[in-house]
């Protein structure tokens, strides 16, 4: 049994003296307290030196990307033919034990008591790698680390979002700078001017007036047509004439164009910064920008630390990205987590209304979790997928927005044909008949009460025809209850007793009126 040892120098391979000790690997590290006990259980066979650090780095990566360097393939082809073939070989890495497998068909072993070997052979590598000095050994690791880590990063894929991620920052920086001097000028400005800052409102625009004008006094003798409107101009100049601000020395106002200089620099520099980061982006990540806009696929890379490290987030985590502090105050209160994050800065989410901005956002995230990873691992680099995502999201939308749910397969062509010969009209009328919140229910006793006149059933009771025949209408046999009859007769009953009061108030009314007549005409008389 064989070990194959890698250091940073060459290829070691030892032999295995005893294979018993290799079974009892808790006492391993017993048999490499000394170096004579280490020499004892193993022997070294064969050392293959590296001839400079470029071979040293080329076999260094091979060996972390699994693949078998020319230097140990030499290496193991001399041994091959001494009998190495038909014993097993003792490998750290698995995957490179299966490259070697593969190609030169030796048995090789990779588990944890190989890996509990390799580093009892680390703690004595000096004793059992003789001829090797130490000095020459530390200054080949040095040397091989320093190139392994160069290489690393030329060929890593990370190395352009670390710009993208510098660049993002930056750009959060100046804008926040940006915001404090435009607050200082308009401040500074302000006791000498205060109507200006209420009537140019874009604070690049009030930055060149005043680097241009200087004192209020002079607003009449520029021409101010290159920076502002005609009208806003007009009124710029109105508004010096009667202005309440106090006066300022030349001093003071040389003072603020140095600052009105330093803001247009800064704002000129910020501007070709956002031209950088959207060429990178577009670049790297197409489909991503396509999709939320370059300004917050960057700030989502930013976040997550690489383009890699975002496509392996889930859907769900892109969406709630920069709400963390939110999400666990959240959890931690047993309330409604939060519907998004960073992502609630892209035009799709700032289009939906307030009831539709979790709904886009959800979609949204899902489109953009696929977006990253087709710019993260795939071979070509095209904005093609965005841009189809991005037209079904606002499809989405619109239909969301619409109120009318159909799936998003459809084409839609029928809905755009309806649309097109019935026009919707935007006039709505007022329902009235929702004013009444008062159910009308007519009881049973209301029900029963509601009973015909008198005149009425005696109308009805007979009806004479031409011949002189009396005719009786066909009765209809009805269930009625001892309670509903009882109640009838006492409504007839007491109908009856009123019309019998009003014939009396009738009769009695009239001797009265001719008892006025006779003393009328005999007052006449007299």
């Amino acid at each position: 049994m064989f070990v194959l040892y890698e250091t940073p120098a060459g290829y070691a391979i030892f032999k295995l003296l005893n294979e018993k000790k290799l079974k009892e690997v808790e006492n391993l590290y017993l048999e490499f307290e000394t170096p004579e006990s280490a020499n004892k259980l193993l022997n070294l066979r064969h050392f293959e030196k590296f001839k400079d650090t470029t071979e040293a780095l080329a076999a260094a990566t091979a060996t972390v990307e699994g693949k078998l360097s020319k230097a140990l393939k030499t290496t193991i082809k001399k041994l091959v033919d001494d009998g190495i073939k038909e014993s097993q070989l003792l490998v750290a890495d698995a995957t490179l034990g299966k490259a070697i497998k593969e190609k030169l068909s030796v048995d090789c072993v990779a588990n944890t008591k190989v890996q509990e070997l390799m580093r009892c052979i680390r703690s004595q590598s000096e004793s059992l790698l003789a001829g090797l000095p130490k000095r020459e050994l530390t200054a080949m690791t040095l040397g091989l680390a320093h190139s392994l880590s160069r290489y690393k990063l030329k060929f890593s894929p990370d190395k352009i979002d670390t710009m993208i991620v510098q660049a993002q920052c930056l750009l959060d920086d100046l804008d926040k700078e940006l915001n404090n001097y435009m607050m200082r000028a308009r401040e500074w400005y302000g006791w000498h001017f205060p109507e200006l800052g209420k009537i140019i409102t874009d604070n690049i625009a009030f930055i060149k007036t005043i680097k241009l004008v200087g004192m209020r006094e002079n607003f009449h003798e520029v021409d101010l047509s290159e920076i502002l409107p005609t009208d806003l101009e007009e009124k710029v100049k109105e508004a010096a004439e009667v202005s309440m601000g106090t006066e300022i020395s030349e001093e003071d106002i040389l003072n603020i164009r140095q600052l009105c200089d330093e803001i247009i620099s800064i704002n000129e520099y910020r501007t070709h910064l956002y031209d950088y980061l959207r060429t990178r982006m577009m670049a790297i990540a197409p489909n991503l920008t396509t999709l939320v806009g370059e300004t917050v696929g960057a700030r989502l890379i930013a976040h997550s630390g690489s383009l890699v490290n975002l496509a392996k987030h889930p859907a769900s985590t892109v969406q709630i990205l920069g709400a963390e502090k939110a999400l666990f105050r959240a959890l931690k209160t047993k309330k409604d987590t939060p519907k998004y994050g960073l992502i609630y800065h892209s035009a799709l989410v700032g289009q939906a209304s307030t009831k539709n901005k979790g709904k886009i956002s959800r979609s949204l995230a899902a489109k953009a979790s696929l977006a990253t990873r087709v710019d993260a691992f795939g071979d070509e680099s095209t904005f093609e997928l965005g841009t189809e995502h991005r037209a079904r999201l606002e499809m989405r939308l619109r239909i969301l927005e619409e109120g009318n749910m159909r799936k998003l397969s459809g084409s839609g062509k029928v809905k755009a044909i309806f649309e097109k010969y019935h026009a919707k009209s935007e006039i709505k009328i007022y329902p009235v008949e929702e004013d009444n919140q008062i159910p009308i229910v007519m009881s049973k006793k209301r029900k029963l009460s509601e009973k015909p006149l008198i005149e009425e059933i005696k109308s009805e009771e007979v009806e004479v025809d031409e011949a002189g025949t009396s005719v009786e209408p066909p009765k209809k046999k009805k269930k009625k209850n001892k309670q509903s009859i009882g109640a009838e007769e006492v409504e007839v009953k007491n109908e009856e007793v009123e019309m019998k009061q009003e014939e009396e108030e009738v009769v009695s009314e009239e001797p009265k009126k001719k008892k006025k007549k006779k003393k009328a005409k005999a007052e006449a008389d007299e």
